[in-house]
């Protein structure tokens, strides 16, 4: 049975609100494995290590199993520190996602998160032989490409995001400042205004992207349940949840029922829309087509 984990957290919510979420999670899910960090800016990061203490804490007296993600894009020697801060400590294992990272990894095991492009078994096997024990895909892989990449490279676990906004890319400005007139280093944090993400649509009108500080995403949300059977036959591990505003834990709790077999995938769709009204829900990525689109065939692994 493929775990189910709860990603990191990818936007700037309160400090009070990031630390009652985590509460909750560590008292009321079910979560097989909890990421938690900041990926995004590290601007941001203050605020989290504020509290990070009282939720590792919390997590612990509950019996989860955590991860620490690291920023995915390393550009100052301030995050550089950081960085090698959270690496040289040996109570939870990291979640590399800057290749900088590596750097400070030797002799230890880790995760590879999912801003490191992976698109070949070389690759695999290579960051594996230097410690790599799990793979978190990069959103764009389509599945079939997932399962050629785990017959030739069986050794390590696989984990790939099935709910929530996808992360594409992130950028040295801050897309959130600029819109506001400021300038990233007087930011006056306001991402926090758009708790899931700004809504970005075309010239044409059309919802296209979202930006979240400094980061791309998708306008549209990961949602993979018809899909959970052939990805988890072709070898994927676990099922990553990244985290949004709304009732994540009832999201979770679908998510565990279609992977017990309790409920179809059909019945888990109509319960999550309910729970997440204002999410367009797309998987054309694991089909191998556009991103945005959502496909009714089965993947046909």
């Amino acid at each position: 049975m493929p775990e189910l984990t709860l990603g990191p957290c990818l936007f700037n919510w309160s400090e009070s609100d990031w630390r009652d979420f985590y509460f909750k999670v560590a008292d009321e899910s079910d979560f097989d494995l909890v990421y938690i960090g900041e990926p995004v800016c590290s601007k941001r990061l203050p605020f989290r290590n504020a509290v990070l203490p009282d939720i590792l804490d919390r997590m612990e007296s509950a019996g989860k199993k955590v991860v620490i993600s690291t920023l995915a894009l390393v550009t100052t020697k301030a995050e550089r520190k950081c960085l090698a801060e959270q690496c040289d400590q040996d109570m939870w294992m990291v979640e590399a996602n800057d290749l900088t990272a590596l750097a400070f990894l030797k002799d230890r095991t880790y995760v590879i998160g999912p801003y490191i492009n992976i698109y070949n078994e070389a690759t695999i096997q290579s960051l594996t032989s230097r410690g790599a024990v799990r793979f978190v895909l990069p959103a764009e892989v389509p599945a079939k490409t997932i399962a050629q990449l785990i017959k030739a490279a069986p050794e390590p676990d696989y984990e790939l995001q099935v709910f929530g906004r996808l992360p594409l890319a992130l950028s040295a400005r801050c897309y959130h400042a600029r819109l506001h007139h400021l300038s990233k280093d007087s930011c006056r944090f306001v991402c926090d205004q758009d708790p899931d993400g700004r809504d970005v649509n075309s010239l044409a009108g059309q919802p296209f992207l979202a930006v979240n500080g400094i980061q791309t995403m998708s306008y549209g949300s990961q949602l993979l349940l018809e899909e959970l059977p052939s990805l988890a036959k072709a070898g994927v591990n676990a099922f990553r949840l990244s985290p949004h505003t709304g009732d994540m834990l009832g999201v979770a709790q679908a998510f565990r029922a279609v992977m017990n077999g309790n409920i179809g995938a059909e019945e888990a769709r109509a319960k999550i829309q309910d729970l997440m009204p204002k999410h367009a829900f797309v998987n054309g990525f694991s089909h191998g087509v556009a991103g945005m689109q959502q496909v009714s065939d089965p993947l046909g692994l």
